[in-house]
């Protein structure tokens, strides 16, 4: 309640009957009156002043009310007044929305791109549209059939767009269904409220066949006359208006085709199938934006030939070696030709004729060519080298168009009678390092052959025949003096194959004549010792790559690198350094008598500044220690059986540790009965002794004798030995047999 005043409202429509405000009348007014837009809703009771509602407003009918109100005394005079009264209906969500049409219908196309809408659905609500009463969202319920587990159509939630989906675009197919229907729902309150109001209406869509397919491989004959460019295509598009284009992947210098805002495609000018037989390129769709519209279709264009190209020689003259007493029917070589046309066609067909030969043979031809192979043949006659030793021929090739002379010289040469025979048969060995690089000749061979020189029938091949299954070695032949050089064909590896046996032998490219066969003549032996390399270790990796925070804490394990020795002996990792302090620290065991100085690079660098840095050598002297115990220097005595009396044998001892002095050795006999009984040994000097039989009753065999041996080192280091000493039969010179 208030004075009366101008004054505005905001009402929510509908609610029927209710006060709005109630004005109070200061003297001498006794009475109020409204004016203005009532629309019989709207009064004011004249005594007590309230503003009330007798009916329900409605945003739809009436936004805004305007009245004028007064205050009277007793006479009806205005004491005040008038003044404006502006009443505001709010909206409220009380109108479901409609679609503009009970039932949509629309076309697609198959193999529509996705998302690209094919028709609209479209909705209205009555509320008011500043308010979320009336934004409206579209959804599809439902469609039937519905085959897959995604829809094949989608909606735009927003404008009602309907484009086919990615599935839809995939598998929309009018041989399979033509038709679909919609459930297309609309909610008012931006779809977010269940207390919305919804709509639904049905959208019959006919699914057609897609205009926008590939063509039938385009066919085209090369080195056409026609005026170009020349009409080979076509494509149309399911979308109107769209730009047609081409583009290729195989970024040839020039494509020869375009297309036209129809979609027509051309070949731009004369194609040559022996320069290129086919060609397949892309044709795409644009919008007027240049995005894509359709799918690219892939055109395959075949150059089909024509008979243009002549047969050609493969060599300016065929050369073929007859040995006279080759038999008739034989075949004796092959003229080759080519032909640039299309290769399994009549086109390339090739056949071959004698056209002449030189000398001639009186009613008589001596050579024979078989027509679709080029095979060259002898008649029934041998030929005689005494007769002619040469023979030229000019074969005619042929193809249904063209034609080709090709020259052939046949020389006659002598019978392959004779086999190679080596100088040697025993080429003895060689010794080689493992290192050795590939194709370092390591031995000349030489075997002769009594047959005509140079012929098929006296050439040597030289081959390993057995011992060389990798094929680590390879024999070339100097062709003027038939001088065979061995070489290294692969990296040798002593862990793998230390000796190589090898067996060689001498053959002619001319087979032998019936009887003659290849022997011992032809064959040597040649043995390879392959010497070890003490080489480097190697790394598992040539490159380690880690990576780690930059915030890592000191002492972080970085990375593990490894490596390994081609020798099999085991890689250590045997210093290590503070780089703080620079303090050195042994990493492994170290073994003077595998390595007795090693030297080290040092390298000292600034912290905040690396490539200020210095370089040092450290080298570490390993000092001896006796730790390696005393083994016998020496093969297996023995003593000429049957014993006269007074024979010994030397023995001798060693070991690994540094002999700082003239090393001192101790020998004695095992404690036992039967050793003492049967034994005596004696010291010569430091390091020898003699093992002398105590009696000549020895049988003709090996017998086992136990020796001590003491190093008489700090500490001192012993060996228990068991010495084979052989009781034998002798020869003048007093060695075994």
């Amino acid at each position: 309640s208030g004075p009366l005043k101008d004054m505005n409202f905001s009402i929510p429509e509908g609610g029927g009957v209710r006060f709005i405000y109630q004005f109070t009348s200061e003297p001498p007014a006794v009475s109020f009156r409204a004016t203005g837009e009532k629309d019989g809703i709207i009064d004011i009771a004249p005594r007590t002043g309230i503003l009330y509602l007798n009916g329900s407003l409605d945003w739809e009918t009436k936004k805004v009310h305007r009245l004028q109100v007064e205050s009277l005394d007793e006479k009806g005079n205005i004491v005040k007044g008038p003044y404006t009264v502006t009443i505001y209906v709010e909206d409220i969500n009380d109108n479901p929305p409609e679609f503009d049409e009970l039932k949509y219908t629309g076309v697609v196309r198959q193999n529509s791109r996705p998302g690209k809408p094919f028709m609209y659905v479209h909705a209205t609500d009555r509320d008011d549209p500043t308010t979320p009463h009336a934004q409206l969202t579209y959804s599809i319920f439902h469609h039937f059939p519905n085959p897959y587990p995604e829809m094949l159509f989608q909606i735009d939630n927003v404008t009602g767009a309907i484009s086919p989906s990615k599935m839809g675009s995939y598998y929309l197919d009018p041989q399979k269904q033509d038709t679909f229907t919609l459930v297309v729902t609309v909610k008012d309150m931006a779809g977010m409220t269940t207390n919305a109001f919804t709509n639904s209406a049905d959208v019959i869509i006919t699914v057609k066949e897609s205009l926008w397919k590939a063509p039938p491989t385009v066919r085209i004959q090369e080195n056409s006359t026609q005026v170009h460019p020349v009409n080979i295509s076509q494509v149309h598009s399911n979308e109107p208006d769209v730009i047609y284009d081409i583009f290729e992947k195989e970024k040839l210098p020039r494509l020869p085709f375009s297309i036209d805002q129809d979609g027509v495609i051309y070949v731009t000018e004369p194609l040559d199938r022996e320069e290129k037989d086919s060609y397949t390129f892309f044709v795409v769709t644009k919008d007027n934006v240049g995005e894509l519209v359709d799918k690219p279709l892939q055109i395959h264009v075949i150059v089909e030939d024509i008979n243009d190209n002549p047969p050609v020689c493969q060599q300016a003259v065929t050369v073929v070696e007859v040995q006279e007493n080759e038999g008739g029917g034989s075949n004796i070589g092959t003229v080759f030709a080519t032909d640039m046309d299309e290769k399994d066609t009549l086109n390339s067909r090739l056949q071959f004729k004698i056209q002449s030969q030189v000398p001639a043979v009186p009613e008589s031809n001596l050579f024979f060519i078989q027509q679709d192979t080029g095979i060259l043949q002898l008649t029934s006659r041998s030929l005689n080298k005494r007769i002619a030793s040469n023979y030229s021929l000019k074969v005619l090739v042929t193809d249904a168009v063209f034609q080709t002379i090709c020259d052939v010289q046949i020389h006659v040469i002598d019978i392959n009678d004779r086999i190679p025979i080596f100088e040697k048969s025993d080429y003895d060995n060689v010794t080689v390092a493992e290192n050795v690089p590939v194709g370092t000749v390591i031995l000349e061979i030489q075997a002769t052959d009594g047959d005509e020189p140079a012929t098929g029938s006296s050439y040597i091949i030289y081959q390993v025949k057995e011992g060389d299954p990798n094929n680590t070695f390879i024999i070339e032949t100097d062709s003027e003096t038939n001088r065979g050089f061995v070489k290294i064909n692969k990296a040798l590896d002593y862990e793998k194959t230390p000796v190589y046996n090898l067996v060689i032998n001498a053959t002619n490219p001319e087979p032998l004549v019936p009887g003659v066969q290849y022997n011992s003549s032809s064959l040597t032996l040649f043995k390879v010792f392959v010497t070890n390399v003490d080489e480097p270790p190697v790394f598992h990796k040539t490159v380690y790559k880690g990576e780690v925070s930059e915030d890592v804490p000191v002492n972080t394990l970085v990375m593990m690198v490894e490596a390994y020795d081609p020798e099999g002996d085991t890689v250590r990792k045997w210093l290590r350094i503070d780089s703080t302090t620079g303090q050195i620290y042994t990493a492994s065991i170290l073994d003077r008598e595998q390595q007795e100085i090693y030297t080290v690079d040092v390298v000292a660098s600034e912290l905040h500044n690396a490539n200020q840095k210095s370089k040092t050598i450290l080298m570490l002297h390993l000092r001896d220690v006796n730790d390696n115990p005393p083994w016998l220097a020496m093969d297996y005595p023995f003593f000429c059986h049957p014993l006269s009396g007074g024979e010994r044998a030397l023995i001798q001892a060693t070991d690994a540790d540094k002999q700082w002095y003239y090393s001192t050795f101790t020998f004695s006999l095992m404690d036992d009965m039967n050793t003492r009984n049967n034994w005596k040994i004696s010291k010569v000097n430091a390091t020898h002794a003699y093992l002398s039989p105590k009696h000549t009753n020895f049988e003709e065999k090996v017998y086992n004798v136990p020796i001590i041996i003491n190093d008489n080192g700090k500490p001192p280091l012993e060996s228990k030995v068991n010495l084979e000493v052989n009781f034998c039969k002798c020869s003048s010179e007093k060695s075994c047999f």
